[in-house]
């Protein structure tokens, strides 16, 4: 890319600035996702003036990339959108070092964690190697010529910004000296709004560090990510070095632990609640106690098996159908653990409601059981090397289900659900949750089935919630679906929320009057 040296560093410059435009100062919003364009639409137009087109592979990246893109300005909930940015960045990183090779379906963990690495390299060192590169093979030319004169001015521009520090420190010392010369430098640099220098002198500084970023990784899918050598795919990365007898005793006896454990947990699946209450265990001990271990060793014992699956000989047919039977036993123990966690975890909802924390760990579970079962697939037909794309898929689905449900209307939709088979409601914990839930709430506030008491407590929350999230003038770029959508509701029924009387103090808090009492609105951000 000698030719077009000037023209990446120009666009990526302008994306690098493009960032500082969308979110200094600003509370994200549709932000986020103009940025991921912005960045796809730079390097497709650098790739396409080089005539480099990436492999339809490449290109079905750009649909999970799409959706978590748009899902960031969509739910507002603080850790969907968490998932939503990490696993946008995660396939931008894909992109960039497969684009040309498209080979990233192909890929295991070793692919993934060396090709990373590497464009961490280049994002570092490939724009000095470029801009060298471009030094040496460029011909002499006269001083003379247009081309002799533009280079001309390079040391020049170099001169000046050695220059500029030097010049601020003495003309600094200059103003203190003299009482005169500093009066006039500082009308001078009023017009300037002198006094946001450091601002200025900060937000400038990130613009260049992110365009030589950039400018980097472009190089690096455009020029470093075509015909790879894929490790580990004709020989193992790592030498076979355990053995047989040894992986075994390690994995029949954790299946034998295992295997106890779950023998004592079917007491409780098949006891009913009555057998909560033994060993000196009350309900609430139970429901609470557990499940966050029992995941845990879940996760463990899938890199366990991966670790031993990498490291074990198998000389013969029966070692591998011995390890496999292991395997499959392990996997079917760690399943039953996990039902018993996730069991416990719907004791503690209906014993204390929903919260964002005991949600996540929900959808957590499942997909977990979902990836072990997948590893012990892969390991019966002998593909352990396409796990790295299984946990890309179900990071995937992790995603999507946060994003379909979403969190913070399950959460309000259940907690009221379990209001109405009388149990009592946090109302400070609906208000406590963001936009995303309005919706659903005035869908249940609207139902006719809905007894007067709890109606008025959920009209209470939307008064709350509109009292928060009082319409302000955002810029374009903190546009937000969700708090629009809510936006559009409360005006639209702001009538009848004026009964709940909401007041602001001179501090700034806000109560709402349910059924004659103050109550507070206070949003807290809390998981559980």
């Amino acid at each position: 890319m000698g030719k077009s040296l000037i023209r990446l560093w120009f666009i990526s410059l302008l994306i690098a600035w493009s960032f500082d435009y969308l979110f200094w100062e600003k509370s994200p919003g549709i932000s986020f996702a103009v940025f991921v364009i912005l960045l796809l639409i730079g390097g497709m137009v650098l790739s396409a003036l080089e005539k480099h087109f990436p492999p339809l592979t490449s290109l079905l990246l750009l649909l999970p990339l799409g959706f978590f893109a748009a899902m960031s300005f969509i739910r507002m909930e603080p850790f969907t959108t968490f998932v939503n940015i990490l696993l946008c960045l995660i396939f931008l990183a894909i992109i960039a070092f497969t684009y040309l090779s498209g080979r990233w379906l192909q890929y295991g963990w070793a692919d993934y964690a060396i090709r990373l690495f590497r464009l961490g390299i280049s994002a570092l060192v490939k724009p000095i190697q470029a801009w060298d590169k471009r030094l040496k093979d460029a011909p002499a030319v006269p001083a003379t010529t247009s081309a002799g004169r533009r280079r001309a001015l390079i040391p020049v521009l170099r001169g000046l910004l050695l220059a500029l520090p030097v010049v601020l420190v003495f003309g600094t010392l200059l103003s203190s000296a003299d009482p005169i010369f500093g009066q006039g430098i500082e009308d001078f640099f009023a017009i300037l709004k002198i006094e946001n220098l450091p601002e200025y002198l900060f937000r400038l500084a990130y613009i260049l560090i992110g365009g030589y970023l950039l400018v980097g990784i472009y190089l690096h899918a455009l020029t470093t990510t075509r015909d790879e050598h894929l490790y580990g795919k004709e020989k193992p990365l790592v030498p076979r070095l355990l053995g047989f007898t040894e992986a075994a005793i390690v994995l029949g006896s954790v299946v034998t632990l295992f295997a106890i454990f779950v023998g004592v947990q079917f007491r409780y699946f098949f006891g009913g609640q009555a057998n909560i209450h033994i060993d000196g265990y009350t309900y609430s001990e139970y429901a609470r106690r557990g499940f966050a271990e029992l995941v845990l060793v879940a996760i463990f014992t899938l890199l366990l098996f991966l670790v031993l699956s990498s490291l074990t000989k198998r000389i013969s047919h029966g070692q591998q159908v011995a390890f496999s039977a292991l395997g499959i036993a392990l996997t079917a123990l760690i399943c039953v653990i996990l039902t018993s966690g996730y069991q416990r975890l719907l004791l503690y909802e209906a014993a204390y409601g929903f919260s964002r924390l005991r949600t996540y760990t929900h959808i957590f579970m499942i997909w977990l059981g979902v990836l072990l079962a997948v590893l012990m697939l892969l390991e019966l037909i002998g593909k352990l090397r396409a796990f790295a794309l299984a946990s890309i898929l179900v990071a995937v689905g992790f995603g999507v289900t946060l994003n379909l449900l979403p969190v913070d209307s399950l959460i309000a939709r259940q907690n009221i659900l379990r209001s109405q088979n009388g149990s009592e409601i946090d109302t400070q914990y609906l208000v406590a949750l963001y936009p995303d839930v309005v919706p659903s709430l005035w869908q249940k506030y609207n139902d006719p089935q809905l007894e007067v008491n709890l109606q008025d407590q959920i009209g209470g929350v939307l008064a709350c919630q509109a009292a928060i999230y009082t319409p302000s003038d955002l810029p374009w770029q903190s546009f937000h679906l969700s708090r629009y959508r809510a936006e559009r509701l409360i005006d639209a029924h702001q009538d009848e929320l004026t009964r709940f009387d909401a007041n602001q103090d001179e501090f700034g808090n806000w109560t709402v009057t349910v059924d004659g009492q103050q109550q507070p609105c206070m949003p807290g951000r809390y998981m559980d």
